[in-house]
């Protein structure tokens, strides 16, 4: 070999490790931040398939196709009304809420104050809100009515008014106690409550199928479907000392799919829920909607998507293919009742257990009188803005029945071929 040969081959040879690893630098670049995997195997409640990870959905002939838009983690559409599971993705993933672990706070703790009691708040009733964390601007030695601290948590999401509420019910570890039992108690089994906010904490974590869980019983209390229903309202501000009349400021709801925001419009026949996000969770939402006489509950927890406002996005595409694939579907679980109800016969128009009279058409007279508690100047007026209270008060009728008998509910599910179940 001549000395030019042997100079060109080891210049060659040289270059070799390098020529090795730039095509793996270049595929390096492209690639996606790693998404994490579901749990192999998840929770059984509500049906074995909603165990399964993926998607499932069984299809009959007719029905509409998923929207190819979703990004979610985890989501799910059901019949706010048997509990059937139309579709699913993910649905017993424990995944961080963020502040809709906030509608368990509240169907834990709304039966236990009147919404015209008066409470005054202390220093260490604030002690211990999160850094960073959302907030409705309650102040130290001021005097909020009941119903002003619901509007702080569901409007606007405060810690600060959950963590006064929490006050009320012997502080924040209570609470916690009794959100844990109330989880127990509605079978959302997947939920491990460290905190009444949803704030970012170790191993506290929910699924879309518990909240969902959730907010239907959520959605058996008036006050609870008033306060999620509530786009506007006055909330309280600071009185200085001289002062005669104390000031109001207006809050907005957060949920984009009620008020609207740039991007996204009011969805038709939306009555609620919430929604939440935080560094941990992502964006989280559960929603209820009424079409046609329908009311479909539906969740998404933690989109991918680059696109603004995803999760609103991305539930309502759920709610409109629910709305299209009703009665074309055979649903793949359902929404399991509380331990402690007590199925009927056959579909009734009378309340669920504790709510009432809150179904007949006397609720929307109860709602309004509630509106109007002035309370010596504290209790400030909701201001429901449009026709949102007359919808849910329409709304209010049609989600609010006895749970099924366990039998009926199996009578119309029968179960198609594995094969029928999607999972890609």
């Amino acid at each position: 070999m001549t000395a030019k040969a042997a100079l060109t081959v080891g210049f060659a040879t040289s270059l070799l490790p390098f020529l090795a690893v730039a095509p793996a630098h270049a595929d390096d670049k492209d690639k996606q931040p790693q998404q994490p995997k579901p749990p192999a195997v998840m929770s059984q409640v509500g049906g074995e398939t909603l165990s399964r990870p993926g998607v499932q959905v069984r299809l009959m002939p007719g029905a509409p196709v998923l929207p190819k838009e979703l990004s979610g983690r985890s989501w799910i559409v059901a019949d706010a009304e048997n509990g059937q599971v139309l579709a699913s993705n993910n649905a017993h993933w424990p995944l961080a809420p963020a502040s809709t672990l906030k509608m368990l706070f509240a169907d834990t703790l709304l039966p236990k104050f009147a919404p015209t009691e008066n409470h005054t708040v202390e220093p260490s009733d604030l002690a211990g809100v999160g850094a960073g964390s959302s907030l409705v601007g309650i102040k130290e030695n001021q005097t909020y009515s009941v119903q002003d601290l619901w509007l702080g948590v569901f409007l606007r999401s405060g810690n600060d008014a959950v963590h006064v509420l929490s006050a009320m019910n012997k502080g924040v570890p209570q609470t916690v106690l009794d959100m844990k039992a109330h989880a127990e108690e509605l079978q959302a089994l997947d939920t491990h409550v460290k905190s009444p906010d949803g704030y970012d904490e170790p191993g506290q974590v929910s699924s879309a199928y518990d909240l969902t869980l959730i907010a239907r019983s959520g959605m058996q209390k008036p006050d609870f479907r008033k306060y999620a229903a509530t786009a506007r309202a006055q909330f309280p501000g600071e009185q200085k000392k001289g002062e005669k009349k104390r000031g109001t400021f207006e809050i907005q709801n957060t949920n984009r799919l009620l008020t609207g925001d740039l991007g996204v419009a009011p969805y038709q026949g939306i009555a609620g829920v919430k929604n939440g996000n935080t560094t941990h969770a992502g964006a989280t939402f559960t929603g209820v909607a009424e079409r046609d006489g329908r009311v479909l509950l539906v969740t998404v927890m933690n989109p991918s998507s680059k696109e603004q406002h995803a999760v609103y996005k991305e539930a309502a595409r759920l709610l409109d293919w629910g709305f299209a694939a009703y009665g074309k579907v055979t649903p793949v679980g359902e929404l399991v009742p509380p331990k402690s109800a007590t199925p009927t016969g056959g579909a009734s128009t009378g309340a669920g257990a504790g709510a009432g009279d809150s179904a007949a058409p006397g609720n929307a007279k109860h709602a309004a009188a509630a509106e109007k508690s002035g309370n010596g100047g504290v209790g400030i007026a909701l201001g429901v803005v449009g026709g949102v209270l007359v919808l849910l008060a329409g709304g209010a009728f049609l989600v609010n029945r006895r749970w099924p008998a366990a039998s009926q509910g199996r009578r119309s599910r029968t179960a198609p071929p594995a094969d029928e179940s999607v999972n890609p």
